[in-house]
């Protein structure tokens, strides 16, 4: 076993360095989810390593991390986190989607929790993304042969019969909702599917509930075989910390793939909702975060724990944001939140890299030498530095309540994206679906990371597929047209029509925002595009500004003034072959290139209008994987999206 303080003057220690650490934080420093997520990469350049002195293997932290630097990628546009999550998810995945390490045989459901990135790789533009969704089928596999309690629950792992633990529901459910999501093609077969995971957290609220607290117990034993087992409940004695965070955090991320109008969502919901007040209510009132053994507070040896307090903060903070829980509870997890900043994290005085302390190294039952899930079980795990079950979680709550101070700009409106005058299609895992601009395309031709951009601003993103009236553009606050099609797009475009410019322009004079995206004239429509943009005093040209040769990237580049109203975080961006605009009034420049007017916008009654002849914040040009560093559209999406939020009545 490794030294270790007494815990005690451990956590004397954690307090007094920690609490230096955090007051030498400067505001101009990188966010806390970039300097940990940092910190991985940099102690496992290449691939992660979970258990000491021996090879790195397929492991359910290596995925928990993996997934967490995925939200930084995704906070950040910054390409090198998608990288190195690729290169690491090779080392694993063959060709034609063999896992190294990974046995199915095992049927362990820790094994599952690694599919989430697998399924995040699929959807990439990549050579060889077959074999990512070949892997996650393959874990898909397992779920559909995983040994079940005769209730219809899953065996946490093949090597422990007949039990659920709480763990489970988040190495599985997550995955299983998503893949069920994006691949499950039959309604039928789709809703059989959603049901089986709401009845796998049916089965831990009917069994693993404390009637006294409401807190949950670790696991439940069908057969009452396992000594740790209660003779009548079946339930292990005693209340885990990170147990309950792992279903807090399955619960609240489960609801991300559920569907609106599935009748068992509303239990998920109310799961959650029953839960985290619970939880609330043992938090430790002197430092904001949660004991290991979580009602026992002030009891002998007991002591605050990192990653139990980092995935309640998480749950929490996410609950609030996506309004499953009331905005009251956002003080919990900000209490929770600089408690796990004061009483957890210090920075390593050699490496100036930022160490997380306090995490309990493992915690389970049964096995030899065997757990009996006791107090004195839980109190005699060691507690480990950056413990990836506590990093992992520590990331993701840093990623929450990053967001904290920015998603009231967006509660309760509603940014559009159409498509009707851009209805393309292309040939997809299960036959043709639409691509191109839409915020659920998370290939290099969609608009996926600036709708989340608009989503984590607290806006609710939707596609408007009819063409615009004032029935189908009321509620919309933000509407925007891109890249009308051509015929060679699509065989029969819906062109622009003058009863569709009457109802836009109506829609901007009563307040509404309206954004125009064009492209280059081999590319859109823009005749019957351009009596639209008439309406508000702009006139897209087919002259093409920024060709590009190749990977020229200077060809591309347009220079944003300092101080801009629009773009105020952002000085250079890259748009290629636009189209420039010719205004009149009401319209005025809002980003020129010499004499060239590249973007511009127009006060129309009580509303406004934006415009610029490209689509140039698309995946391809915000995600970082493709364009030099240099060139900022990840944060001019932000930029841009913010500013449309504001102009929103």
């Amino acid at each position: 076993m490794p030294f270790r303080l007494p815990r005690p003057l451990l956590l004397a220690a954690l307090l007094t360095t920690s609490i230096v650490s955090v007051r030498a934080q400067s505001p101009a420093e990188k966010p806390w989810s970039v300097r940990m997520a940092d910190a991985v990469i940099k102690k496992y350049p290449d691939s992660i390593a979970v258990k000491e002195n021996k090879p790195a293997g397929w492991d359910y932290e290596q995925g928990l991390v993996l997934n967490a630097i995925e939200r930084v990628w995704e906070r950040t546009g910054d390409g090198h986190y998608y990288d190195y999550i690729l290169h690491d998810i090779d080392r694993y995945v063959g060709k034609d989607g063999p896992i190294r390490t990974y046995r199915m045989d095992e049927f362990n459901l820790d094994n599952i929790t690694t599919g989430r990135v697998l399924l995040m790789l699929a959807q990439q533009t990549q050579p060889g993304r077959e074999n990512y969704k070949r892997a996650a089928d393959t874990l898909r596999a397992q779920l559909a042969r995983q040994p079940r309690t005769k209730e219809g629950g899953f065996w946490h792992k093949q090597r422990y019969p007949n039990q659920m633990w709480l763990d489970g529901l988040f190495m599985a459910e997550p995955f299983y909702a998503e893949y069920t999501k994006l691949y499950d093609r039959s309604p039928d077969s789709a809703n059989r599917h959603f049901n089986d995971i709401a009845h796998q957290f049916a089965l831990i609220e009917q069994h693993l509930i404390d009637p006294k607290t409401g807190l949950l117990y670790h696991g439940y034993d069908e057969s009452r075989q396992e000594k740790w087992a209660n003779s009548k409940t079946g339930t292990s004695p005693s209340f885990w910390g990170r147990s309950m965070g792992w279903y807090a955090m399955a619960l609240v991320d489960v609801l991300d793939y559920f569907p609106e109008n599935h009748p068992r969502r509303a239990d998920l919901l109310r799961y959650f909702q029953r839960l985290m007040p619970v939880l609330v209510r043992y938090q430790d009132p002197k430092t904001g975060a949660w004991y290991q053994v979580t009602d026992q507070a002030g009891r002998k040896e007991n002591y605050v724990e990192a990653s139990a307090s980092s995935m309640f903060v998480y749950a929490l903070a996410k609950g609030v944001r996506l309004g499953y829980l009331p905005a009251s509870m956002l003080s919990a997890a900000t209490k929770g939140y600089q408690g796990i900043l004061k009483t957890f994290v210090t920075t390593d005085p050699a490496s100036q890299q930022p160490v997380l302390n306090g995490t309990v190294s493992v915690g389970g039952l049964g096995g030899s030498p065997y757990r009996d899930g006791s107090y004195a079980y839980y109190l005699s795990e060691p507690i480990r530095q950056n413990d990836l079950k506590g990093v992992g979680p520590f990331i993701m709550a840093s990623v929450e309540m990053e967001m904290v101070d920015e998603y009231p700009l967006g509660r309760g409106k509603t940014v559009a994206v159409d498509t009707y005058f851009n209805n393309e299609t292309r040939k997809g895992d299960s036959g043709p679906e639409p691509f191109h601009y839409l915020w659920n395309d998370r290939m290099h031709s969609g608009f996926w990371l600036w709708g989340k951009t608009f989503r984590e601003l607290g806006a609710t993103t939707v596609t408007q597929p009819n063409a615009p009236t004032a029935q189908t553009l009321n509620g919309k606050d933000v509407y925007i047209i891109v890249d009308p099609d051509t015929p060679k797009e699509t065989p029969k475009p819906n062109y622009v029509q003058p009863a569709d410019v009457d109802a836009l322009d109506a829609w901007v004079r009563a307040g509404g925002v309206l954004v125009l995206m064009a492209n280059d004239s081999a590319n859109a429509e823009l005749p019957r595009f351009n009596q639209l943009a008439k309406r508000f005093g702009m006139q897209f040209g087919y002259e093409q500004v920024n060709p590009v040769q190749g990977t020229r990237w200077s060809d591309g580049k347009l220079t944003i003034p300092a101080n801009d109203p629009i773009f105020p975080h952002v000085s250079t961006i890259y748009v290629k072959e636009l189209s420039p605009l010719t205004l009149t009034a009401p319209a005025k420049p809002a980003l020129l290139k010499g004499n060239t007017v590249i973007m511009a916008t127009a006060k129309v009654g009580k509303g406004i209008v934006f415009a610029i002849g490209d689509p140039w914040l698309y995946n391809e040009y915000t995600d970082g994987r493709r364009i030099p560093i240099e060139y900022q559209n990840f944060q001019a999406g932000k930029d841009l999206a913010t500013w449309l939020l504001k102009q929103t009545k």
